[in-house]
Order: structure tokens, then sequence, then C-alpha cells
């Protein structure tokens, strides 16, 4: 009976709290997701059996590891077998080293587990608990990082090397843990928030696995000792699992706080996913067991950490609030698709920008005109840690604001078409944020120059009306930002009471990895979806190449690019290939002799000259194509107007290593001076609103 009421009191406080933290809604919803009927496995998985008979196989082995696998087992040999398996199954880039250690197990678990070649086993001689053998297994480790692991996980495709990434991505990272998942697919925890009292939250218990708001990078209070990694001399820093929580129970949330202590930051890395069978190693039930340490670990870690508690939030936080009590500032970005590198040079800008944003210590948060991001594009910005807003996770804009816009600190629209309808929401919804109007190009003097390139008057008409509408928002937000400085000059003259900034393109300048012999060819990067690069590469293949293969048919030219496959045929040629979209641009950037960017209309600054130059790679250019780059003819560019001037410019170079030399090294400087991360970090600080109290980023 005595056991029945502290159990019925236990889930009482556990129903009262989630009421709390969840709401009502919340917590009804939370209660049916865990008494949902499930199947048992996640059919999508390959997950390892438990009844497999044992054949000795083998694991990965380093005679350097770079990370030190440290398994503690006490019996239940089959999970151990299938770990084991799962990580010879999927490996890692990274050179590691698996340690087992076999704490006391009243099975067989050493007699079969001696038969794994690779596995260096380690045996108690009496039962040390998770935490004896934790401190056992990282003294006998000869990599530089450890990743304690549970022996009743099973780990998927970069488990490893994606919390390797978070060390040398993340300034600062101490500790990185992985996304944990049940094998019946629900997810098991995105990270761990600890209140003031001690008590501890699993973020994410029993949600979807793939909901954007657990697949991106964060700081979290504590990551689960299910599967962590530290850095080995950080661990011996500290002191190791703290003792004094032996057997098993809060050492992982001391461990993150000791970690912080020493200055170092605790990482969630939702790109390692670990599958999990809670409760297997220390049973399911709080007053029996090991598990009853829970409570009595817990008492032992306030006493420990009781003035570092004071900055936790209070017991009973609404959990949304709770994830980030940190103070980071929070910026929304609304673009019009979900940006992607490979596909276009704006995509480049603003991924680099959320790149600044995070460093500058900002929360940062997407969403997509469209509200459609793709596993890619979710996994791609989550790296950067930022967390994407779509369907069909995310309610739409309005909805969104409404339940947080009040704690925005800043919204920025990229795009007049995106920002147009969406001001006066932002405005009214988000109160206190400050508004930034990301222009990407000037839109009305692309047109205009289009509808004068093509002699075009309705389409003059209508970039005299988006002009119109362009210089209303800039006038109507509180910063606005223009990539080149003749378009700051022309704003001057338009808006001179608006506030500008110049945020140019933001590149990571390369440098020069091929010298100018084992070149060849020539390569222009672009596609179809922006109509100056069609203008461009028609110019190209009818009028200028035919002038450059009549007097060098050995000369190649390369098009890369989103190009539809109905043009591709009018396209190639003799001596003409067309590649469309490639993976990555480094073998084009590295192997080709010259860059071309014949483009005649269009606006803003060219981000295929930004990054062929980042490359070291010499451009050939129209005026236009150069405008705003702070770039002179002869200098660190060839400029050329007209299709003979222009071939006669690219046969000029391709042969003249001296100048080629000149052209690549003046490049990669103007890529230094001019779009560099510390050009943009510099704009971003003075549009930004002012940290009232600035903290670590």
């Amino acid at each position: 009976m005595r056991w029945h009421l502290k159990r019925l009191h236990f889930l009482l406080q556990r129903l009262s709290g989630s009421v709390a933290q969840r709401g009502l809604r919340g917590t009804v919803s939370r209660v049916a997701q865990e008494l949902r009927p499930r199947p048992p496995v996640d059919a999508t998985w390959r997950l390892e059996p438990l009844d497999a008979p044992f054949v000795p196989f083998a694991l990965p082995g380093a005679g350097q590891p770079r990370v030190s696998v440290i398994i503690p087992v006490h019996g239940k040999l089959p999970y151990t077998l299938a770990c084991l398996r799962s990580i010879a199954r999927h490996g890692a880039q990274a050179p590691f080293e698996v340690i087992v250690v076999d704490d006391a197990s009243p099975d067989d678990s050493a007699t079969a587990l001696a038969r794994i070649d690779g596995l260096r086993l380690l045996r108690n001689e009496r039962n040390l608990g998770f935490v004896g053998s934790c401190n056992a297994g990282a003294a006998a480790a000869r990599g530089d990082f450890l990743l304690f692991l549970n022996n009743d996980t099973q780990v998927m495709p970069g488990w490893l090397d994606r919390l390797l990434d978070c060390f040398a991505e993340e300034p600062g990272c101490g500790l990185a843990g992985s996304r944990l998942a049940y094998p019946d697919g629900r997810l098991q925890e995105a990270g761990g928030i600890v209140y003031a009292d001690g008590g501890a939250w699993n973020y994410g218990r029993f949600e979807d696995r793939d909901d954007p708001l657990f697949l991106y990078r964060r700081d979290a209070d504590y990551v689960s000792g299910a599967s962590m990694m530290i850095e080995a001399a950080l661990f011996r820093q500290v002191g190791g699992f703290d003792t004094r929580y032996a057997p098993a129970y809060c050492e992982d949330m001391d461990l993150a706080f000791a970690v912080r202590a020493a200055g170092r930051r605790v990482i969630y890395q939702p790109a390692s996913l670990v599958v999990h069978c809670e409760g297997v190693s220390s049973g399911l039930d709080p007053f029996a067991g090991v598990k009853q340490y829970q409570a009595i670990n817990r008492a032992k870690f306030v006493e420990k950490w009781h003035a570092a508690l004071q900055r936790q939030p209070a017991p009973r936080t609404p959990v949304a609030q709770a994830v980030h009590h940190d103070g980071r500032r929070h910026i929304l970005i609304v673009d019009a698709l979900t940006p992607d590198p490979a596909r276009d040079s704006g995509s480049l800008r603003l991924v680099n920008i959320m790149r600044l944003l995070r460093e500058l210590g900002w929360r940062v948060t997407f969403m997509a005109d469209n509200r459609r991001a793709d596993a890619h594009g979710i996994a791609l910005l989550g790296a950067l840690g930022v967390r994407v807003l779509c369907k069909p996770w995310s309610p739409p804009l309005a909805a969104w604001l409404k339940r947080e816009g009040a704690l925005l600190d800043a919204v920025m629209l990229c795009r007049h078409y995106v920002a147009h309808p969406h001001l006066e929401l932002v405005r009214r919804l988000a109160p206190r944020a400050r508004v930034l109007f990301d222009t990407v190009d000037l839109h009305f003097l692309r047109e205009r120059r289009a509808a004068e390139h093509a002699g075009n008057a309705a389409l003059l008409r209508q970039a005299e009306a988006s002009k119109r509408r362009e210089l209303a928002l800039i006038r109507a937000c509180d910063v606005s930002f223009v990539v080149s400085p003749a378009e700051c000059s022309l704003l001057a003259a338009d808006v001179p009471d608006a506030r500008i900034e110049l945020l140019s393109n933001v590149h990571e300048v390369f440098g020069r990895r091929a010298g100018f012999a084992p070149r060849s060819g020539l390569i222009f990067v672009g596609g179809f979806g922006h109509p100056p690069n069609v203008d461009a590469v028609r110019w190209l293949v009818e009028e200028i190449y035919p002038l450059i293969r009549a007097r060098r048919p050995d000369i190649p030219l390369h098009l890369v690019g989103d190009i539809p496959d109905a043009q591709r045929a009018a396209l190639a040629g003799p001596g003409v290939h067309v590649h469309g979209r490639v993976p990555g641009l480094e073998p084009w950037m590295d192997g080709c002799r010259i860059a071309l960017a014949p483009l005649r209309f269009g606006a803003g600054v060219k981000g295929k000259v930004n990054m062929a130059m980042s490359y070291g790679l010499p451009v050939v250019a129209t005026t236009l194509a150069a405008e705003g780059m702070q770039l002179e003819d002869g200098h660190d560019v060839l400029l050329a107007d007209d299709a003979r001037r222009f071939a006669d410019a690219v046969l000029g170079l391709y042969d003249d290593e001296a100048l080629w030399l000149r052209l690549s090294d003046a490049g990669l400087d103007n890529v230094r001076r001019h779009f560099s991360f510390e050009a943009a970090r510099a704009a971003l600080l003075r549009a930004l609103p002012p940290a009232p109290d600035a903290g670590p980023g």
C-alpha cells in the first residue's frame, strides 16, 4: 500500500508539473503520445536483432585513435552485442577505438566480448556502477576525445563524426550530446533542461524525431550520458564523473555544469542520432534498484550546484521558455525560399549571414515564404544552429507571430515581394522587434535594366511601379541592406532619410589551390531561374564562344548551374559542355583556367564573380557584372562589353601566366577587403539592436 501511495503521489506530481510546463492541451497530447500503441521497432530503421546467435566479428581499430568510445556494461549481453554490431556496421570517418568496461557482469558477457576483434575489454574486479566504470574506461583511453555510450543503444550513420563536428565548428564547445530516439521511432531526448530546484526535463520526449524544432544545434543545460562526447583533457581537468553520484544518476548533469563552470559550452547535436532502449540498464521504477538513486542524487546535485542553479529557470516555467533561458536575443528571418548555397549566390550570402548572427550570440529562426523545406535544407540550417519553421510542423507566419512575436528582438524580411505583404503583420505582432529589410539586390533596378536591354516599354512601367513599392518599404523599415556601394549611392538620393547599410556578399577565402599550368577550360556558373543568367549564357554560346573556338578549338566551355533539360540540347555543341547542377564547385574552381561573367543586365553584386575570385580563379566580365565590387580593369579583372572584345580578353589571358597570376592575387585580395566575414560582421553590428548586457556567443 505504501508503495502504491508513493507511486500515485509521484504520478500526480508529474501531471501537475506537465500542466504547468506544457499547458493542459500539451499535457493531454503528451499522455496520448505515451499511451498510443505503436510497433516496438520503427520499420524504417535496420536495427540489430537482440536474438541473433553470437558469431565473432570485428570492430574498426586505430593505432592512434582520435576518439575513445567507452561502453560500461553490467550484464545484458544481447544489448551490448547489438550496440557493438551497429558500431561495426556504421563505423566513422574519424579513427576511433572501442573500450568496453565489464562491471562484474553476472552473465558471460566477458567471455563473449573477448572474442570480438578490435575491442579493448576492461574488467572491474567488483561492481563500480556507471560512474566508476566510465572513469575507469576514461583512464585507459588513448583518444583526444571520449565518447560515453550506453550498452543499450544502437548508433546511426554519423553518430560519432557529427559530435566531433561540434568541437570544430562551435566556439568553446566542451561537451556534445546526441539526439536520442526510442526503438519505436519516437524522440526520447533533444538535450535536457535543468530547473532551479534541480529538477530535469527531457526536452522533446515522445515527440516526432523529425520535427525541425529538435533538429538544430543549440546550447543545452545538459546532454544525456547515454551518448555524449567530451575532450579527454577537459574530462580530466574537471575531475571526471563525480563519484558522489555512484552508482549512477545525475552524473551527466553534474558533468555539464562542471564543463560550464570551466568556461566551456554544452551543445546538443541532432545530426548524431542514437537509438536508446531506455530502462534496460537501470529499470524504470523510481523507487527500486539503481533508479532509486535518481532522487537521492538530485539532492546531492542541488547541494553542490546551489549557486549555479539560481541562474536556471524557476520550477514550472513553460518548456518553450525554459529551453531558451540563456537570454540570447532572437531574430526571425523570412525569405522567399529555404536557402541552398549550391543553388544561387543569394542563398550562400544568407547562410553566411546566419552563421555570423549565431557567432554574434543571436538565436536564429528561419521561415520560407512558401513554408517549405526539405530534409537537406533543414539539416543544413540545423548545423548552423538555425531553427526552421515549415510545413507540416509549424503554423503559418501570423499564427506563429501571435505565439512568439512579442519576444522577438529583430525580424529580417528578404526581397521586396516577401517584405511587402508581411511588414504590417510584423509591426503589429512583434512590436519591439527591429525590422530589417534585406533588398538582396534592388529589384526595380534589375527590372529597369532588363527593360532597357529589351526595349520593352511595359516592363519599364513595371519597373517604375516596383521602385515605388521598394522605396516605400525602405522608408517603413528600421534598416535596409543593399549589396553594393552603387546601390547605396542611388538610395541616398532617392530616400535620403532612410537608414541604409552595405551588407554585401559574404565569402570564405579559399585561396588558389592549383597553379596556372595544370588548369584548362572556361567556366560559367549560374542557373536559369535568374533571367540575367539566361541572357548571358545565350550571348556566350551564340556569339562569344564561337569567336574563341575559331582560334582555339582546344579550349572547352563548361556551363554549371540549374539549366532545364529542354535548354540543354540547344546549348550543347562542339566544345560546350552543359553539366547542370553539381554537388560542389571546388573541382571547377580549382581545375578551370578562367571564369566568365558576360552579364548584360541585372543588379547587385554578382556572386559568381566573388566565388571565382575567392578561389584565386581570374575572371573576364562585363562592366555591369563587376558593378559595385571595387574592381579595376587589368588589375583584378578583365572587362569587355561586346562579343569580340570579350573573346579577345579571354584568349589574351588564357596563355599569359604572368597576367593570370596577377589577376588571381588581386582578386583574392579584393574578396578579403570587401566581401569577407569581417566586413559583414561590422555591418550587422551597426544594424542590429545592441545587447542590453552582451554575454558569450
